[in-house]
């Protein structure tokens, strides 16, 4: 197996949140495919943000892709120079107030390789307390909600957290949850 060879690309937009550009590439096999699109975005993250109650924090949000009002991990873009680490701790900080707690990296997933070039880094932190209040962007909406562990599972199994750079870490919090109790062998 072998990477393409990129002869020519193109950039057809170039914005904060959204770049696109057309690519001119070669396959190993001689190949040449003059029309490969790829979008170009900033790293993303999400935190399991879980209090020392033991309630996850989420928040709810308008979606305009969808047209609906999802429940979902806090998330956001980590600013140019800023760790993922420290990108998910402002967020969390920003969109709920909640803060402090014990943080370790949970999965770091792509959207889609073949057309994206961006990771989305997920953090689980255990132990976070309200330490201030929202500190919402302009165009930020974003309701805070604590939500009952097994209630986080069943919006998973009920297919409710639509958002899949979101589901996936939870699934996988949930599994290795799990297998640690000797739930799942």
């Amino acid at each position: 197996m072998e990477k393409w060879k990129v002869l020519d690309s193109v950039y057809l937009v170039q914005r904060p949140w959204l770049t696109a550009r057309r690519d001119t590439v070669e396959l190993p096999n001689g190949v040449v495919n003059d029309e490969y699109y790829v979008l170009e975005y900033p790293t993303w993250v999400n935190v399991i943000a879980i209090t020392e109650g033991g309630e996850f924090v989420v928040v709810e949000q308008y979606r305009h892709g969808l047209g609906g009002i999802f429940t979902e991990l806090v998330a956001g873009v980590a600013e140019k120079g800023e760790s993922p680490l420290d990108a998910a701790r402002r967020e969390l900080l920003e969109e709920t107030g909640y803060g402090g707690g014990e943080w370790e990296l949970n999965t770091v997933v792509s959207a889609n390789p073949g057309s994206q070039n961006n990771l989305s880094y997920s953090f689980i932190a255990r132990g976070v307390r309200p330490v201030t209040v929202q500190h919402l962007d302009e165009t930020e909406d974003v309701l805070v909600r604590l939500v009952a562990e097994k209630d986080v599972f069943q919006m998973l199994v009920n297919d409710e957290v639509k958002q899949s750079l979101m589901a996936a870490p939870l699934w996988k919090y949930f599994c290795l949850k799990n297998k640690a109790s000797n739930i799942v062998d």
